[in-house]
């Protein structure tokens, strides 16, 4: 296997240079796509500074900073879920399992934290890998399988916490505790896996077989590529992620909630398709995804703050859900003509 062949296989992979060092197409589009979206956060900013007086504090700022890191960790998986074409609507769930499971071994066993965080994301790590092995050992498609992955985790979340909320308390507070200038480690390790996950993507054979699977999984078979176990490992890996989220948000919330995270695969859903990445595969960047992240939280702290009500704060953001998929629409058909 060559590096030749993975490149035809997956043509979106390679950043390269054009002739005489000049930023090659490929760059310039992923340059034009970070501007686009930086400015309209920068302009969502500016609309909730002037709507409402609070907005631009540091209080708003570091309160939208902390409470992000699970919606960032799930959203770095779900972006290397959708490159190979797949969706996992079980992260939510699977959330609530995984905290449930660490409540269950702090409180009821008295585990230690770093036992019991263990146990949680080894737990995470096998739902993950059930989604990826049904997946590919069968073909069902993903949306299937881990729409059942949804209730079984919900379920057992229910059976780990005896249908109730478990108060740990403040031992796994430091997780979330404010540190620098009122940001969390929770945030900073959020930032970390972020720019792993786009290292990873950008400049490794793994980002690559990920792309080239998105983009022509045939193609890749022929080329002698086995895309069976990247695509189980890419789903295990969502599992091991929504498994650190749970820790982040118990750690937040000082307990573990069965009903936490109903619908947060939505939302997870919406950051990385805000983000651009493509609803048909073969195309993502995790950097963006973290600027629809902070896209969706800016919009719903902002409309907090300007008193919308939830009737009109859920319409509003499935409204740019809506915008940011045909925008991705009108990116592909592009995309596809200058191949072309």
């Amino acid at each position: 296997m060559t590096t030749q062949t993975i490149a035809a296989a997956a043509p979106h992979s390679q950043p390269g240079a054009a002739k005489g060092g000049q930023p090659s197409s490929l760059w310039l589009r992923r340059a034009k796509e970070y501007l686009g979206l930086v400015l309209v956060l920068a302009g969502m900013v500016v609309f909730f500074g002037y709507a409402s007086k609070y907005f631009l504090s540091m209080k708003t700022f570091n309160t939208i900073a902390n409470q992000i890191p699970a919606l960032t960790v799930m959203a770095v998986g779900m972006t290397y879920v959708m490159i190979i074409g797949g969706i996992d609507l079980s992260v939510g769930s699977v959330l609530a399992l995984c905290g449930g499971v660490l409540s269950l071994a702090m409180v009821d066993w008295e585990l230690g934290f770093m036992p019991a965080a263990a146990l949680a994301l080894a737990v995470g790590f096998l739902c993950g890998m059930v989604n990826g092995l049904i997946t590919v050992t069968w073909s069902v498609p993903s949306f299937i399988v881990t729409l059942g992955m949804l209730e079984v985790a919900r379920g057992s979340a229910y059976l780990a916490t005896d249908s109730r909320t478990k108060y740990i308390g403040g031992a796994v507070s430091f997780i979330n505790d404010p540190i620098v200038g009122g940001i969390s480690p929770a945030f900073l390790l959020a930032i970390l896996i972020v720019v792993v996950g786009q290292l990873v993507l950008s400049y490794t054979v793994f980002g690559r077989h990920m792309v080239g699977i998105g983009t022509n999984e045939e193609a890749m078979r022929l080329a002698g590529i086995r895309t069976r176990p990247t695509k189980a490992a890419v789903f295990a890996l969502l599992g091991l992620l929504a498994a650190v989220a749970a820790a982040f948000q118990v750690s937040r919330l000082e307990a573990a909630d069965p009903n936490a995270a109903a619908g947060m695969e939505l939302q997870v859903i919406a950051a990385v398709v805000i983000g651009g990445t493509s609803l048909m595969g073969g195309r993502g960047s995790v950097v963006n995804t973290f600027i629809g992240v902070l896209i969706i939280s800016v919009l719903e702290a902002g409309l907090a703050q300007i008193g919308a009500s939830d009737p009109a704060k859920r319409i509003i953001t499935g409204t740019v859900i809506v915008i940011a998929v045909i925008v991705d629409m009108y990116r592909n058909r592009m995309i596809a003509r200058s191949a072309a």
